[in-house]
């Protein structure tokens, strides 16, 4: 095989076609990338039996050939090599890599013992790049990191007739967004769901961002359910998880009386302040009133604190105690100058229910509903 290729185009391939490889693998194979060159360019792909990602891009092939080569290894070389054009060849089990006067000469590997690469026939529906990836942001922080229970490590996809809904939770907190969906329900179906792993959907957002648009696969094969997301010449699969999402949309009230409305920034930057002399895993105190909100920290007996800032309260005075990194991740999500944060009922009047966080347009107007974050207020200062 042998082929030239301009290096920023290759080193940007490289690096995305081994984005989503795992640190370690137990099977070495695995962390190869494979290199396919034809009359029509390159392919470069990696597998690891649960994610694959693909691209393709323009190169001069003199000799068609495949090779496996270490992943990681070549993405480190590619970004750092001179400016100037890339020649790859091979000779028996040597893989010379050129650029200027920088010269490498790597092992490849068996090509025969790789996997298949996932084919993914069909299309489900079509999103807005640049919303997709907001939406991704804003909900998978609510998805979990505890591989114990792997079913809510993912984000929920949910179509319904044109809209697309995005869900996750850590059983603490649930955030849930709405964007549009141009396609349809596989096989007439009135709704369709993809359960995806939130580090893949959130590499996914990242890449896909500023491509206009994302085509979206979903399939079974072998008893393998699949998803696919494909934009500019580039794809990336990924197995969902099994299991059965909570049904956590029924946490969300239909509607709240009892609120209050500020500045995000402010709350924000007053949390932070509040929260540095909190002991690790503490909760803040917001008491809510007519004159505006409190935060306290009852820290160590060394440190306390507390702030005032405006807010406008709608219903009865109200006090809640919070985690500040998960209120913080909430109010970093809502996109909005003013934030409003509703208080929802239990059957105990002592214990306060979830607060609901949604965007504010202004003081007085609420904003698109497409975004909410409910979180499940900590007791322990109560």
């Amino acid at each position: 095989m042998k082929f030239q290729v301009n290096r920023d185009v290759f080193s940007e391939a490289v690096s995305f076609a081994v984005k989503l490889l795992p640190q370690r693998t137990t099977l070495p194979i695995l962390s190869g990338i494979l290199i396919q060159a034809n009359a029509d360019g390159l392919v470069l792909s990696s597998f690891d039996y649960e994610v694959s990602s693909q691209t393709e891009i323009q190169a001069d092939v003199e000799e068609p050939g495949t090779i496996l080569v270490s992943g990681r290894l070549l993405a480190e070389i590619a970004g750092r090599l001179p400016n100037a054009p890339v020649r790859v060849s091979t000779e028996e089990s040597r893989i010379s890599v050129n650029c200027g006067s920088s010269n490498f000469t790597l092992l490849s590997m068996p090509v025969e013992e790789y996997p298949s690469i996932p084919e993914i026939s069909g299309e489900s529906g079509v999103v807005p790049a640049e919303e997709f990836a907001t939406a991704v942001a804003q909900v998978a922080v609510a998805a979990s990191r505890d591989d114990v229970t792997p079913v809510i490590t993912g984000v929920q996809l949910e179509v319904r007739e044109h809209h697309l809904g995005l869900v996750a939770t850590d059983r603490y907190r649930v955030a849930v967004r709405e964007i549009d969906w141009d396609g349809g329900a596989v096989a007439g179906d009135d709704s369709l769901t993809a359960l995806v792993p939130a580090r893949t959907l959130q590499e996914v957002g990242k890449t896909f961002g500023h491509s206009g648009t994302i085509s979206v696969s979903i399939t079974s094969r072998d008893d393998r359910e699949l998803i696919a997301f494909s934009a500019d010449k580039k794809t990336v699969t990924s197995l969902l998880i099994k299991g059965n999402f909570p049904p956590v949309r029924r946490l969300f009230p239909d509607t709240v009386d009892n609120y209050a409305v500020m500045n995000t920034a402010e709350l924000i930057e007053a949390t932070r302040r509040v929260a540095l002399v909190l002991e690790r895993e503490a909760a803040l105190r917001y008491t809510f009133t007519a004159d505006g909100l409190t935060l306290e920290a009852i820290g160590s007996e060394q440190a306390q604190a507390s702030e005032s800032i405006d807010a406008i309260l709608t219903g009865e005075d109200t006090v809640v105690s919070l985690k500040p990194q998960f209120l913080l991740d909430g109010l970093g999500a809502v996109h909005s100058e003013f934030v409003r944060i509703s208080f929802t009922k239990t059957e105990n009047p002592n214990k306060p229910g979830p607060v609901l966080i949604t965007s504010q347009s202004s003081r007085e107007q609420a904003g698109a509903d497409t975004y909410r974050y409910l979180l499940q207020p900590n007791l322990l200062l109560r």
